[in-house]
Protein backbone atom coordinates (compact mmCIF):
# COMPACT_ATOMS: atom_id res chain seq x y z
CA UNK A 1 0.00 0.00 0.00
CA UNK A 2 1.00 3.27 -1.00
CA UNK A 3 1.26 5.80 2.14
CA UNK A 4 2.39 8.63 0.04
CA UNK A 5 0.65 12.24 -1.30
CA UNK A 6 -0.19 12.30 -4.06
CA UNK A 7 1.55 15.57 -6.04
CA UNK A 8 -2.16 17.04 -5.86
CA UNK A 9 -2.13 16.62 -2.11
CA UNK A 10 1.87 17.67 -1.46
CA UNK A 11 0.81 21.01 -2.98
CA UNK A 12 -2.37 21.52 -1.23
CA UNK A 13 -0.62 20.68 2.39
CA UNK A 14 2.63 23.04 1.36
CA UNK A 15 -0.04 25.53 0.22
CA UNK A 16 -2.21 25.81 3.56
CA UNK A 17 0.86 25.40 6.10
CA UNK A 18 2.27 29.08 3.88
CA UNK A 19 -0.99 29.97 4.46
CA UNK A 20 -0.85 29.41 7.88
CA UNK A 21 3.01 30.98 8.59
CA UNK A 22 1.42 34.05 6.68
CA UNK A 23 -1.55 34.68 8.39
CA UNK A 24 -1.79 33.07 11.49
CA UNK A 25 1.63 32.42 13.51
CA UNK A 26 0.92 36.19 14.66
CA UNK A 27 -1.55 35.94 17.27
CA UNK A 28 -1.50 32.34 17.97
CA UNK A 29 -0.75 32.71 21.80
CA UNK A 30 -3.79 35.47 22.11
CA UNK A 31 -5.91 33.56 20.47
CA UNK A 32 -5.78 30.38 22.68
CA UNK A 33 -6.52 32.07 25.72
CA UNK A 34 -9.68 34.26 24.06
CA UNK A 35 -12.90 32.40 24.74
CA UNK A 36 -14.11 33.98 21.94
CA UNK A 37 -14.69 32.69 18.77
CA UNK A 38 -11.83 33.96 15.99
CA UNK A 39 -14.23 35.78 13.18
CA UNK A 40 -11.30 36.68 11.85
CA UNK A 41 -9.44 33.24 11.12
CA UNK A 42 -12.84 32.37 10.13
CA UNK A 43 -13.24 34.91 6.89
CA UNK A 44 -9.43 33.83 6.20
CA UNK A 45 -10.01 30.71 6.14
CA UNK A 46 -13.54 30.96 4.09
CA UNK A 47 -11.43 33.23 1.08
CA UNK A 48 -9.12 30.81 1.00
CA UNK A 49 -11.42 28.06 0.51
CA UNK A 50 -10.99 25.99 3.61
CA UNK A 51 -14.13 26.01 4.88
CA UNK A 52 -16.41 23.40 3.37
CA UNK A 53 -13.61 21.43 1.99
CA UNK A 54 -15.56 18.45 2.12
CA UNK A 55 -18.87 19.85 0.66
CA UNK A 56 -19.60 19.22 -2.94
CA UNK A 57 -19.36 22.57 -5.58
CA UNK A 58 -23.09 22.62 -5.57
CA UNK A 59 -23.28 23.53 -2.00
CA UNK A 60 -21.07 26.27 -2.21
CA UNK A 61 -17.99 23.88 -0.92
CA UNK A 62 -14.54 22.78 -2.77
CA UNK A 63 -15.64 19.20 -3.48
CA UNK A 64 -12.67 17.86 -1.71
CA UNK A 65 -12.03 14.59 0.40
CA UNK A 66 -12.04 14.04 4.31
CA UNK A 67 -8.17 13.52 3.69
CA UNK A 68 -7.97 16.98 2.16
CA UNK A 69 -9.69 18.61 5.50
CA UNK A 70 -7.58 16.68 8.03
CA UNK A 71 -4.02 17.64 6.37
CA UNK A 72 -5.98 21.30 6.45
CA UNK A 73 -6.01 21.21 10.32
CA UNK A 74 -3.34 19.70 10.73
CA UNK A 75 -1.05 22.13 8.92
CA UNK A 76 -3.13 24.73 10.35
CA UNK A 77 -2.92 23.24 14.08
CA UNK A 78 1.14 23.15 13.40
CA UNK A 79 1.43 27.10 13.18
CA UNK A 80 -1.75 28.33 15.63
CA UNK A 81 -3.07 25.21 17.34
CA UNK A 82 -6.75 27.41 18.02
CA UNK A 83 -7.68 28.20 14.45
CA UNK A 84 -8.04 24.45 13.71
CA UNK A 85 -11.23 24.51 15.38
CA UNK A 86 -12.26 26.84 12.80
CA UNK A 87 -11.33 24.37 10.25
CA UNK A 88 -12.91 21.86 12.32
CA UNK A 89 -15.75 23.42 12.54
CA UNK A 90 -15.76 24.74 8.07
CA UNK A 91 -15.87 20.41 7.63
CA UNK A 92 -16.95 18.25 10.08
CA UNK A 93 -19.90 17.41 12.12
CA UNK A 94 -23.29 19.78 12.05
CA UNK A 95 -21.80 21.22 8.91
CA UNK A 96 -21.52 18.01 7.03
CA UNK A 97 -24.67 16.43 8.57
CA UNK A 98 -26.42 19.42 7.20
CA UNK A 99 -24.89 18.96 3.65
CA UNK A 100 -25.48 15.61 3.41
CA UNK A 101 -29.43 15.54 4.30
CA UNK A 102 -30.35 18.74 4.43
CA UNK A 103 -33.05 20.31 1.94
CA UNK A 104 -32.66 22.40 -0.79
CA UNK A 105 -33.98 25.42 1.19
CA UNK A 106 -32.09 24.74 4.33
CA UNK A 107 -28.56 24.48 2.55
CA UNK A 108 -29.58 28.11 0.55
CA UNK A 109 -30.62 29.52 3.86
CA UNK A 110 -28.17 28.34 5.88
CA UNK A 111 -24.66 27.00 4.24
CA UNK A 112 -23.48 30.52 2.46
CA UNK A 113 -23.09 32.50 5.83
CA UNK A 114 -21.52 29.43 7.37
CA UNK A 115 -18.78 28.52 4.62
CA UNK A 116 -18.00 32.31 4.36
CA UNK A 117 -17.05 32.46 8.07
CA UNK A 118 -20.09 34.54 9.16
CA UNK A 119 -22.02 31.65 11.05
CA UNK A 120 -20.96 28.79 13.11
CA UNK A 121 -23.74 25.92 13.71
CA UNK A 122 -23.37 23.88 16.62
CA UNK A 123 -24.49 20.11 17.89
CA UNK A 124 -27.26 20.20 20.42
CA UNK A 125 -26.47 16.67 21.42
CA UNK A 126 -26.12 16.16 25.27
CA UNK A 127 -28.62 16.84 28.02
CA UNK A 128 -28.09 16.52 32.08
CA UNK A 129 -29.43 13.12 31.86
CA UNK A 130 -28.45 11.78 28.18
CA UNK A 131 -24.13 12.09 27.93
CA UNK A 132 -23.07 9.08 26.87
CA UNK A 133 -26.01 7.26 26.66
CA UNK A 134 -27.36 9.69 24.06
CA UNK A 135 -30.88 7.88 23.32
CA UNK A 136 -31.99 8.62 26.42
CA UNK A 137 -32.53 12.54 25.61
CA UNK A 138 -35.91 14.02 26.53
CA UNK A 139 -35.97 17.30 24.83
CA UNK A 140 -39.68 16.56 22.79
CA UNK A 141 -41.16 17.69 19.14
CA UNK A 142 -44.29 17.79 19.63
CA UNK A 143 -46.38 18.20 16.56
CA UNK A 144 -48.41 21.93 16.32
CA UNK A 145 -50.28 21.73 13.10
CA UNK A 146 -47.67 21.53 10.20
CA UNK A 147 -44.47 22.31 12.68
CA UNK A 148 -43.78 21.26 16.45
CA UNK A 149 -43.03 22.62 19.20
CA UNK A 150 -39.52 21.85 21.18
CA UNK A 151 -38.84 21.74 25.08
CA UNK A 152 -35.95 20.82 26.46
CA UNK A 153 -32.07 22.05 27.19
CA UNK A 154 -29.03 21.09 25.93
CA UNK A 155 -25.26 21.07 27.88
CA UNK A 156 -21.80 20.99 26.70
CA UNK A 157 -22.52 21.84 23.41
CA UNK A 158 -19.54 23.21 21.16
CA UNK A 159 -19.81 27.14 19.81
CA UNK A 160 -23.14 27.46 22.01
CA UNK A 161 -22.38 30.75 23.28
CA UNK A 162 -22.16 32.49 20.18
CA UNK A 163 -23.28 30.16 17.32
CA UNK A 164 -26.70 31.25 15.48
CA UNK A 165 -27.90 27.53 14.26
CA UNK A 166 -28.08 24.46 16.37
CA UNK A 167 -28.68 21.51 14.76
CA UNK A 168 -31.31 19.96 17.73
CA UNK A 169 -31.56 15.99 18.27
CA UNK A 170 -34.98 15.57 19.47
CA UNK A 171 -37.80 13.11 20.39
CA UNK A 172 -40.59 12.52 18.15
CA UNK A 173 -41.76 9.62 19.99
CA UNK A 174 -40.51 7.01 22.00
CA UNK A 175 -37.87 4.77 21.32
CA UNK A 176 -34.57 5.01 19.19
CA UNK A 177 -36.29 4.96 16.10
CA UNK A 178 -38.23 8.11 17.60
CA UNK A 179 -35.57 10.23 17.60
CA UNK A 180 -34.76 12.84 14.70
CA UNK A 181 -33.24 16.54 14.11
CA UNK A 182 -34.78 20.05 13.89
CA UNK A 183 -32.53 22.87 13.11
CA UNK A 184 -33.08 25.86 15.43
CA UNK A 185 -32.11 29.70 15.34
CA UNK A 186 -31.01 31.26 18.40
CA UNK A 187 -32.78 34.06 18.18
CA UNK A 188 -35.64 32.16 17.98
CA UNK A 189 -38.52 33.17 20.47
CA UNK A 190 -38.31 30.24 23.25
CA UNK A 191 -34.50 30.01 22.95
CA UNK A 192 -32.47 31.15 25.84
CA UNK A 193 -28.80 30.61 26.68
CA UNK A 194 -27.80 29.78 30.17
CA UNK A 195 -24.73 31.71 31.87
CA UNK A 196 -21.38 30.68 30.06
CA UNK A 197 -19.39 28.35 32.27
CA UNK A 198 -15.34 28.12 31.85
CA UNK A 199 -13.98 24.60 31.35
CA UNK A 200 -10.56 23.26 31.33
CA UNK A 201 -9.93 24.09 27.59
CA UNK A 202 -10.33 27.88 27.98
CA UNK A 203 -13.92 27.50 26.18
CA UNK A 204 -16.93 28.87 27.50
CA UNK A 205 -20.44 26.97 26.36
CA UNK A 206 -23.64 27.62 27.72
CA UNK A 207 -26.85 25.50 28.60
CA UNK A 208 -29.41 25.95 25.70
CA UNK A 209 -32.79 26.27 26.41
CA UNK A 210 -35.24 25.68 24.51
CA UNK A 211 -38.85 27.03 25.64
CA UNK A 212 -42.16 25.61 23.45
CA UNK A 213 -40.05 26.90 20.51
CA UNK A 214 -41.78 26.77 17.61
CA UNK A 215 -39.86 25.06 14.46
CA UNK A 216 -41.69 24.70 11.16
CA UNK A 217 -42.24 21.58 9.18
CA UNK A 218 -39.67 22.50 6.36
CA UNK A 219 -36.82 22.97 9.89
CA UNK A 220 -36.92 19.57 10.18
CA UNK A 221 -33.73 17.99 9.27
CA UNK A 222 -33.80 14.23 10.02
CA UNK A 223 -37.71 12.83 11.16
CA UNK A 224 -38.58 9.98 12.97
CA UNK A 225 -35.95 7.02 12.39
CA UNK A 226 -32.90 9.75 11.87
CA UNK A 227 -31.34 8.75 14.34
CA UNK A 228 -29.02 6.23 12.15
CA UNK A 229 -28.15 8.41 9.86
CA UNK A 230 -27.01 11.40 12.55
CA UNK A 231 -24.85 9.08 14.63
CA UNK A 232 -23.06 8.03 11.36
CA UNK A 233 -22.70 12.14 10.43
CA UNK A 234 -21.42 12.04 13.91
CA UNK A 235 -18.76 9.73 12.75
CA UNK A 236 -17.35 12.57 10.64
CA UNK A 237 -17.17 15.07 13.20
CA UNK A 238 -14.82 12.10 15.29
CA UNK A 239 -12.35 12.04 12.77
CA UNK A 240 -12.19 15.70 13.02
CA UNK A 241 -11.98 15.62 16.53
CA UNK A 242 -9.35 12.92 15.77
CA UNK A 243 -7.51 14.89 13.82
CA UNK A 244 -6.98 18.12 16.08
CA UNK A 245 -5.55 15.81 19.07
CA UNK A 246 -3.06 14.40 17.12
CA UNK A 247 -2.20 17.91 15.60
CA UNK A 248 -2.29 19.20 18.82
CA UNK A 249 0.12 16.79 20.15
CA UNK A 250 2.49 17.16 16.96
CA UNK A 251 2.40 21.04 18.09
CA UNK A 252 3.79 20.08 21.58
CA UNK A 253 6.25 17.63 20.43
CA UNK A 254 7.60 19.77 18.13
CA UNK A 255 8.04 23.10 20.72
CA UNK A 256 9.59 20.21 23.09
CA UNK A 257 12.34 18.82 20.24
CA UNK A 258 13.23 22.75 19.50
CA UNK A 259 13.75 23.17 23.06
CA UNK A 260 15.79 19.67 23.90
CA UNK A 261 17.89 20.88 21.23
CA UNK A 262 18.83 24.08 22.68
CA UNK A 263 18.58 24.01 26.23
CA UNK A 264 21.90 23.02 27.92
CA UNK A 265 21.97 21.28 31.84
CA UNK A 266 24.40 20.05 33.44
CA UNK A 267 26.66 20.98 30.91
CA UNK A 268 25.28 19.05 27.90
CA UNK A 269 21.84 19.96 26.10
CA UNK A 270 18.72 18.33 26.34
CA UNK A 271 18.63 15.52 23.62
CA UNK A 272 21.89 14.14 24.45
CA UNK A 273 20.64 12.93 27.72
CA UNK A 274 19.41 8.80 27.38
CA UNK A 275 16.54 9.07 29.13
CA UNK A 276 14.98 12.21 27.03
CA UNK A 277 15.85 10.24 24.06
CA UNK A 278 13.60 7.42 24.94
CA UNK A 279 10.59 9.91 25.48
CA UNK A 280 11.06 11.70 22.28
CA UNK A 281 11.20 7.73 20.44
CA UNK A 282 8.02 6.84 22.57
CA UNK A 283 6.15 10.00 21.57
CA UNK A 284 7.46 10.14 17.65
CA UNK A 285 6.50 6.14 17.82
CA UNK A 286 2.65 7.16 19.30
CA UNK A 287 2.28 10.18 16.49
CA UNK A 288 2.98 8.26 13.46
CA UNK A 289 1.08 4.75 14.45
CA UNK A 290 -1.79 7.64 15.30
CA UNK A 291 -1.32 9.00 11.92
CA UNK A 292 -1.60 5.58 10.19
CA UNK A 293 -5.34 5.07 11.83
CA UNK A 294 -5.98 8.14 11.21
CA UNK A 295 -5.66 8.28 7.93
CA UNK A 296 -7.30 4.82 7.20
CA UNK A 297 -10.59 5.92 8.59
CA UNK A 298 -10.67 9.11 6.71
CA UNK A 299 -9.18 7.64 3.28
CA UNK A 300 -12.07 4.67 4.02
CA UNK A 301 -14.84 6.92 5.06
CA UNK A 302 -14.37 9.17 1.15
CA UNK A 303 -14.97 6.38 0.69
CA UNK A 304 -18.99 6.15 1.93
CA UNK A 305 -19.92 6.86 5.47
CA UNK A 306 -17.39 6.44 8.11
CA UNK A 307 -16.79 2.86 9.73
CA UNK A 308 -17.57 2.86 13.18
CA UNK A 309 -15.28 0.23 13.91
CA UNK A 310 -12.17 2.62 12.09
CA UNK A 311 -13.12 5.98 13.24
CA UNK A 312 -13.91 4.63 16.98
CA UNK A 313 -9.75 2.54 16.80
CA UNK A 314 -8.91 6.19 15.85
CA UNK A 315 -10.38 8.86 17.86
CA UNK A 316 -9.49 6.24 21.07
CA UNK A 317 -6.19 6.04 19.95
CA UNK A 318 -5.19 9.43 18.97
CA UNK A 319 -7.20 11.03 21.85
CA UNK A 320 -5.10 8.81 24.07
CA UNK A 321 -1.51 9.71 22.18
CA UNK A 322 -2.36 13.39 21.95
CA UNK A 323 -2.92 13.97 25.34
CA UNK A 324 0.38 12.18 26.67
CA UNK A 325 2.87 13.53 23.83
CA UNK A 326 1.58 16.85 25.05
CA UNK A 327 2.14 15.60 28.81
CA UNK A 328 5.45 14.13 28.08
CA UNK A 329 6.38 17.57 25.95
CA UNK A 330 5.64 19.82 28.57
CA UNK A 331 7.58 17.65 30.84
CA UNK A 332 10.66 17.62 28.65
CA UNK A 333 10.18 21.54 28.62
CA UNK A 334 9.79 22.13 32.37
CA UNK A 335 8.16 25.48 33.88
CA UNK A 336 8.54 27.24 30.80
CA UNK A 337 6.24 24.29 29.20
CA UNK A 338 4.32 24.03 32.55
CA UNK A 339 3.57 28.44 31.63
CA UNK A 340 1.07 30.03 29.69
CA UNK A 341 3.80 31.56 27.54
CA UNK A 342 4.33 28.61 25.73
CA UNK A 343 1.11 26.47 24.16
CA UNK A 344 2.20 23.18 25.61
CA UNK A 345 0.45 23.40 28.19
CA UNK A 346 -2.92 24.15 26.43
CA UNK A 347 -2.70 21.74 23.62
CA UNK A 348 -2.30 19.53 27.04
CA UNK A 349 -5.98 20.98 28.21
CA UNK A 350 -7.17 20.74 24.90
CA UNK A 351 -6.75 16.90 24.15
CA UNK A 352 -7.71 15.80 27.24
CA UNK A 353 -11.04 17.32 26.66
CA UNK A 354 -11.24 15.04 23.33
CA UNK A 355 -11.05 12.27 25.50
CA UNK A 356 -14.13 12.79 26.88
CA UNK A 357 -15.45 14.81 23.70
CA UNK A 358 -17.44 13.08 20.48
CA UNK A 359 -17.79 9.93 22.61
CA UNK A 360 -15.50 8.96 25.45
CA UNK A 361 -12.98 6.62 25.05
CA UNK A 362 -14.42 4.14 27.42
CA UNK A 363 -17.50 4.20 25.13
CA UNK A 364 -15.27 3.87 22.28
CA UNK A 365 -13.84 0.53 23.29
CA UNK A 366 -17.46 -0.90 23.94
CA UNK A 367 -18.19 0.21 20.26
CA UNK A 368 -14.81 -1.46 19.35
CA UNK A 369 -15.34 -4.33 21.30
CA UNK A 370 -18.84 -5.04 19.39
CA UNK A 371 -16.44 -5.28 16.41
CA UNK A 372 -14.45 -7.82 17.67
CA UNK A 373 -16.72 -10.06 18.99
CA UNK A 374 -19.75 -9.35 16.16
CA UNK A 375 -22.49 -8.82 18.52
CA UNK A 376 -23.93 -6.02 20.61
CA UNK A 377 -23.25 -5.79 24.20
CA UNK A 378 -26.42 -3.50 25.71
CA UNK A 379 -25.13 -1.31 28.44
CA UNK A 380 -28.70 -0.85 30.02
Amino acid sequence: MDFRFTSEQEQFRDSVRRFAEKHLASGARERAHSPEYPWGVAQLLAQQGLLGITLPQADGGQGGTLIDAVVAIEQVAAVCPRSADVVQAGNFGAIRVLAEYGSAQQKKRFLSRLLGGESVISVGMTEPEAGSAVTDLRTTATRDGEGYRVNGSKIFTTHSAYAELVLTYVRFAPGVAGIGSVLIETKAKGVSRGKASAFMSGEEWAELRFEDVRVPADMVLLGEGGFKKQIAGFNVERIGNTARSLALGRYAYERARQWAMQRKQFGKLLCEFQGLQWKFADMKMKLDAGQLLLYRAAANADRGLPSPEETAIAKAFCNQAGFEVANEALQVMGGLGYSSEELVEYCLRRCRGWMIAGGSIEILKNRIAEAVFERGFPQR
